[in-house]
C-alpha cells in the first residue's frame, strides 16, 4: 500500500520503519529538515534498538523515504497516519495543535483529488477530539474533495521494545466507523501478529488513556507494597512473586468490570487494618488511603442519582453486598438504602438470598439487630417490588433483576447500577442457547 506517516518522533519513525518492513511504500513527513534529512540519509532520528539498522535496510530498499512537503506524501497515499505530538499542559490540557495543522495539511493536499484517502490519527488523545478537531480541519483544507474515511488506532509501544511491541501487540486496536475503513487497515496490518478488534472512534480513543492510567497504577501499587513490606520486615519481592502467582484473581480480569462500590467482610476491613499498621509504622500510604474514599463516593453518587429524580417511592433489587450471597456486612446496597430511608424515600428491596437469610441464615442475628428497619422492608416478588416503585435501582445482575427489568413498564425509571450487567448477561445466555451448526 502507499503509505504516508506524518511526525518524524519516536511514534512515527517505529510506524513507518514497521510499515515498510512489511512492504508497504511508506513516506514520513514532518516540519523538521533535519529528522527529514536523516531518514533519507537511511540514519534514525531517535535512539531505539535495532531501529537503525531497520532504517538503513527499508531505506536502501526503497521502501521508506521522507519529505517536508505533504502535498506531496499524500497526493499518492491510500492511507495517511497522523503521528505528531500531543504534549500536555502544566493543567493537564492537551496541545493539539499539530493534529489541526496536519489534518489542514492533508485536507489541502487531497483537495480535488480523484479518490478517498483514510486518515488514521495514531497520537494519543482524549475522547473527541477526532470529531472535535482532525475532522473540522480536514474538511476545512479539503473543501470540495471526496470524503476522508478517518479511523483512530492507538500505538502500544514501550520505548526500547517498540519494534517487538509493533510486531506484537496484545491487539491491533481500530476505531472507525465503517467496514471499508476496518478493511484498509486490515490490510495495513496484516503483517502485525495480534488480533484485529474494531471498536468506535471514542472508545479507541479513550482505551489508551485506560491502559496508561492503569500502568501507572500498577506501578504505585507495587512501590507502596514494597513500602509496607519495609516496614513490616518482609521480603517485598518474594511477597510480590506469590502473588503474582493468582492469576484467577489477582492478575486477571477479576474485579475490572464497571459496576457498583464494593462491600463484605474481608475488603474493607482488611483494607483498614493495612492503613492501621502503616499509620502505626509512620508510613505514608496515598494511593492505598484512596481507595476506601473513592468507594464511599459510588455510593453518594447513586444515591443522588436517585434522589434527583424526586420521586419517593423506590424499588431496589440485591441488598446483598453481592449477589448469591446472604452477607450483608458492609453491603454498598445497605448504605445506599438507610441513606434514601433518612432522605424521607418509601423504599421496597427485593433480595430472595436475604429473605431465606431473614428466617434461617447464619446472618439472621445481624439482619435482626443491625438492620431491622431494613429486613421488614422486603418484597416478596418482583410483580410486588413493580407495583410500589417509581423507580427502580438494579444493585447486582441475575434472575431477579433480569425478571424485574422484563417486567418493569413504561413510566418506572431504572438506575441500573451494574452498568449494563444484568443485560451483558442476558446476552450471553441466549448466545449460549443457540444451537451450534453441524
Amino acid at each position: 500500500m502507499q503509505v504516508s506517516v506524518f511526525g518524524l518522533g519516536y511514534v512515527g519513525c517505529v510506524t513507518a520503519a514497521c510499515l515498510a518492513r512489511s512492504g508497504h511504500q511508506v513516506t514520513g513527513v514532518d516540519v523538521n529538515e533535519d529528522k527529514v534529512g536523516m531518514i533519507n540519509a537511511a540514519v534514525a532520528p531517535v535512539v531505539e534498538p535495532g531501529l537503525e539498522a531497520l532504517i538503513s535496510d527499508v531505506v536502501r530498499a526503497g521502501r521508506l523515504r521522507a519529505t517536508i512537503e505533504a502535498r506531496r506524501a499524500i497526493e499518492r497515499s491510500e492511507v495517511a497516519l497522523i503521528c505528531v505530538g500531543t504534549p500536555g499542559r502544566p493543567n493537564g490540557q492537551l496541545e493539539v495543535e499539530a493534529i489541526r495543522r496536519v489534518g489542514l495539511e492533508i485536507g489541502r493536499a487531497r483537495a480535488g483529488g480523484a479518490s478517498p484517502c483514510a486518515v488514521v490519527l495514531r497520537s494519543t488523545v482524549l475522547p473527541g477530539t477526532t470529531d472535535g478537531v482532525l475532522i473540522p480541519a480536514l474538511l476545512a483544507g479539503a473543501g470540495d474533495a471526496p470524503p476522508f474515511r478517518v479511523a483512530v488506532n492507538p500505538e502500544f509501544m514501550r520505548e526500547g521494545s517498540s519494534l517487538r511491541d509493533f510486531s506484537h501487540p496484545a491487539f491491533t486496536l481500530a476505531g472507525c466507523e465503517d467496514e471499508e475503513t476496518a478493511a484498509l487497515l486490515r490490510r495495513l496490518y496484516a503483517g502485525v501478529d495480534a488480533p484485529f478488534v474494531r471498536a468506535s472512534v471514542r472508545t479507541a480513543e479513550l482505551v489508551k488513556y485506560v491502559s496508561n492510567a492503569f500502568h501507572a497504577l500498577k506501578v504505585c501499587f507495587g512501590n507502596e507494597i514494597g513500602d509496607v513490606c519495609a516496614a513490616f520486615g518482609t521480603d517485598a519481592r518474594e511477597v510480590m512473586r506469590i502473588f503474582l502467582m493468582d492469576r484467577r484473581l489477582n492478575v486477571s480480569e477479576a474485579y475490572l468490570r464497571p459496576g457498583f462500590a464494593f462491600g463484605g467482610s474481608c475488603l474493607p476491613k482488611d483494607l483498614r487494618a493495612l492503613l492501621y499498621a502503616a499509620r502505626q509504622a509512620d508510613l505514608s500510604l496515598p494511593l492505598l488511603s484512596a481507595i476506601l474514599p473513592s468507594n464511599e463516593n459510588q455510593i453518594r453518587e447513586a444515591v443522588e442519582a436517585v434522589l434527583r429524580l424526586r420521586r419517593r417511592r423506590i424499588g431496589v433489587v440485591g441488598l446483598s453486598f453481592k449477589p448469591g450471597t446472604d452477607d450483608l456486612r458492609e453491603s454498598p446496597m445497605v448504605a445506599l438504602v438507610e441513606t434514601l430511608i433518612g432522605k424521607g424515600c418509601d423504599v421496597r428491596i427485593l433480595d430472595r438470598s436475604v429473605a431465606i437469610a431473614r428466617l434461617v441464615g447464619a446472618n439472621r442475628r445481624y439482619i435482626e439487630e443491625e438492620i431491622p428497619h431494613i429486613a421488614s422492608l422486603m418484597s416478596r416478588s418482583a410483580e410486588d417490588l413493580l407495583a410500589h416503585a417509581e423507580v427502580i435501582v438494579i444493585g447486582g445482575a441475575g434472575e431477579e433483576a433480569a425478571r424485574v427489568l422484563a417486567l418493569s413498564r413504561d413510566g418506572q425509571v431504572v438506575i441500573d447500577l451494574t452498568r449494563g450487567a444484568v443485560q451483558a448477561a442476558e446476552r450471553q445466555a441466549r448466545e449460549e442457547e443457540v444451537p451450534c451448526e453441524p
